[in-house]
């Protein structure tokens, strides 16, 4: 048995998308609809305890009791969420989304070394195609055999549906695959899906235990700007290159 493919989250995985585009994004359209509504750093950091946008919006509503005028319907809350993911992609079309470091490196390298590559996210599809096309191109989705997005799932993350549906597409075992988290909800949809876990810190997540990860780093490094290795073994290495993360694959089959 050899490694397959690689399995990547995109929010704060293959991005730091969180604080400059979704949550920047939310404060615009709550402004749009009039809404007396601010998410700071803190409380948005709270609020991705709760994966996808609508039902994180849902959230909040239900425990912190903001003001509001008049009652919101699920076409409303759908309206909002609407609003924010077209505020979201402008963000990303003007190039102030960008990938991690090592992301690209890691990619291309992955392609050039035949595995497969696939996406299991909570975010939008339109989300994934503006954030793949204006940092790799406009054919760069098609680096992913699947992309498994959205609401395609019934149970969002920390269920492990969306990879256990990744890997049905794929056609492939858990046992075949490594994946790429950075949330704790991540984590755990992983894990449970059986999969191999590498983490890479974000933003918000820097506090989070990954107990049972591969290895927990704070971004998958380049030549010049070296990975720390938060928890796990010392390595060689200096970068999750292909032959890094095989490594870490086959000392933990």
């Amino acid at each position: 048995m050899s490694l397959q493919a690689l399995i990547f989250d995109v929010d704060g995985t293959l991005a730091n998308t969180e604080h400059d585009g979704h949550l920047k994004a939310f404060n615009e359209a709550f402004e749009i609809f009039g809404l007396d509504w601010y998410w700071d750093i803190n409380l948005y950091g709270d609020l991705l305890s709760v994966s996808g946008g609508k039902e994180r919006l849902v959230h909040y509503i239900s425990e912190y009791s903001p003001s509001i005028d008049r009652s919101l319907e699920v076409q409303d809350i759908a309206e909002i969420h609407n609003k924010k993911t077209e505020i979201f992609i402008s963000r990303i079309a003007n190039g102030q989304i960008t990938l991690r470091i090592g992301v690209e490196r890691l990619i291309k390298e992955a392609l050039e070394s035949n595995l497969r590559l696939a996406i299991a996210t909570t975010t939008s599809l339109k989300n994934v195609e503006a954030l793949m096309e204006s940092t790799l191109g406009k054919s760069a989705l098609e680096y992913f055999e699947v992309v498994a997005t959205g609401d395609i799932v019934n149970k969002k993350k920390p269920a492990p549906d969306i990879y256990q549906y990744a890997l049905d597409q794929l056609h492939l075992s858990c046992d075949d695959c490594v994946a790429f988290e950075d949330s704790q909800i991540g984590f755990h949809a992983a894990i449970s899906a059986g999969l191999k876990t590498v983490v890479t810190l974000s933003e918000y997540t820097k506090t989070n235990n990954f107990e049972g990860a591969l290895v927990v780093l704070d971004h998958l490094g380049e030549e010049d700007k070296p990975f720390q290795i938060i928890n796990g073994m010392p390595s060689d290495y200096s970068m999750a290159s292909v032959d890094y993360i095989k490594e870490l694959y086959e000392r933990n089959r």
